[in-house]
């Protein structure tokens, strides 16, 4: 007689959403894995030398990479931020002002920064949250002489794509951004001259 050993107990419903922001974000976690392992995702690595400024890139700049900002700056690094589709001057998305709020980090006088508005200075270093966001930074002729890397090649553990957590859930949301926080020592330690 055979005998069935008994099912793994189930992760509780909503555990993609609350980890991964949504399947799509799941299913592009796990592609980006791919692209980097192929080198497929249009990194420039940067000199760590040479780095005297780290540049923050999402899509709007009023999520990830306004967070990423301020706590870089907070942790005493030399910070910018831009969205690639931004409006400029839009502040941070209500919900992650709250929950960076509660992890200590104030929000509040953020204002996104078009990418036309974003002035490249010598030593910037372009730190983009998904492999997509990298190839449209490589596609524009303003930008793509600029090393570039991913934020989460930084995080712990290491995750290629940071899904924008804009109107999604807030336990995704908070985890989103302790995943970011979790960045910023290991930045501040490969990249020493982008520390005040």
């Amino acid at each position: 007689m055979a005998i069935t050993p008994p099912p793994f107990p189930p992760e509780p419903p909503g555990w993609i959403d609350a980890r991964f922001g949504t399947a799509r974000g799941l299913v592009r976690l796990m592609l980006s894995y791919g692209e980097t392992a192929l080198r497929l995702a249009s990194v420039r690595a940067p000199e760590a030398a040479e780095v005297r400024r780290l540049v923050f890139v999402c899509h709007g700049n009023i999520c990830r990479s306004a967070f990423a900002d301020v706590a870089g700056a907070e942790a005493g690094l030399v910070t910018a931020s831009f969205g690639l589709s931004a409006s400029h001057g839009a502040p941070a998305h209500p919900p992650v002002v709250a929950i960076a709020g509660e992890m200590g980090i104030d929000l509040d006088r953020h204002r996104a920064t078009a990418k036309e508005a974003y002035q490249p200075q010598p030593g910037d270093l372009l730190l983009a949250m998904e492999a997509r966001q990298l190839r449209w930074i490589a596609a524009d002729e303003r930008l793509a002489h600029l090393p570039r890397t991913l934020l989460g090649l930084y995080t712990r553990p290491a995750l290629p794509h940071l899904h924008d957590p804009y109107r999604l859930n807030d336990p995704y949301t908070r985890t989103c951004l302790q995943r970011i926080a979790s960045a910023i020592p290991r930045l501040s330690s490969r990249f020493p001259k982008a520390v005040r």
